[in-house]
């Protein structure tokens, strides 16, 4: 409850401040918005439809781009783990790959896939399949032999190791990785929807830009950060909560 009282505070603060600079008219209302005017923005959005159906789209890519990369990046990082040969070759190109900003896939993309769903799905695996597969390998890396042992001793072999013994054990290196992995995949799906029609919420975005509607860019700008926030606390949250308390690293609530 603590927590909760300084977050409302700090919001209604945040608002409040928000209020106060745009009644002060520093900034005309086309480049500063109101918190009236993205109210508005939001209530129009989804009373006719047209953030719901942005919103579904963006969605539905996102799932199917984001469970890509993690599945093509689990085994990418089991693959790279179980091989030296591969941790000093591929391990060393896929580090120096993820210094790359998402946007720089989106000339590739296009010039691959044209303007289509494709290359806005290339675009989002590879913005997220990156922290996936270096994660994976991480946390596999630094299971303890001890764990590896035990498992052998108990009859466990190739892929039932991985799977029974491996993997659990590096469960808090994975999460991490899957949770840096959906930030990357999300911002690249907004980045991707921005390039052309693609009724998503990064279209929805560029679609207020053209209009010079700035309540509209806010009210989508609100929409993006709610959903990444919701999805933190709700799913990567929780997960790590129970992981923690699982490892004896807090305790149970």
């Amino acid at each position: 409850m603590r927590r909760l009282r300084r977050q409302l505070l700090f919001y209604s603060l945040l608002v409040a401040v928000w209020w106060l600079i745009a009644d002060l008219e520093i900034w005309t209302p086309y480049l500063f918005p109101s918190p009236r005017g993205v109210l508005e923005a939001l209530r129009w959005g989804f009373a006719d439809k047209t953030f719901l159906v942005g919103l579904g789209i963006s969605m539905k890519r996102i799932a199917l781009g984001y469970g890509l990369s993690v599945a093509l990046g689990v085994v990418l990082g089991c693959l790279i783990a179980a091989s030296e040969f591969l941790k000093d070759t591929l391990g060393g190109t896929l580090l120096s790959l993820q210094s790359l900003p998402s946007l720089c896939w989106l000339p590739l993309a296009v010039l691959w896939f044209g303007l289509s769903e494709k290359a806005i799905l290339f675009v989002v695996v590879m913005g997220s399949l990156l922290s996936v597969t270096i994660n994976t390998e991480m946390g596999l890396r630094h299971v303890p032999k001890i764990y590896l042992m035990a498992g052998r001793n108990l009859g466990a072999r190739g892929l039932g190791l991985i799977v029974h013994v491996l993997l659990p054990a590096s469960l808090p290196h994975l999460v991490a990785g899957l949770k840096q992995g959906w930030a990357f995949a999300w911002r690249s799906l907004i980045s991707g929807e921005m390039i052309f029609v693609s009724l998503g919420l990064g279209h929805l975005l560029m679609m207020g830009r053209d209009l010079n509607d700035v309540n509209q860019v806010v009210a989508v700008m609100v929409l993006i950060v709610a959903i990444g926030y919701v999805v933190d606390r709700l799913i990567f949250e929780r997960f790590e909560s129970r992981l923690r308390q699982k490892w004896g690293l807090s305790a149970a609530p």
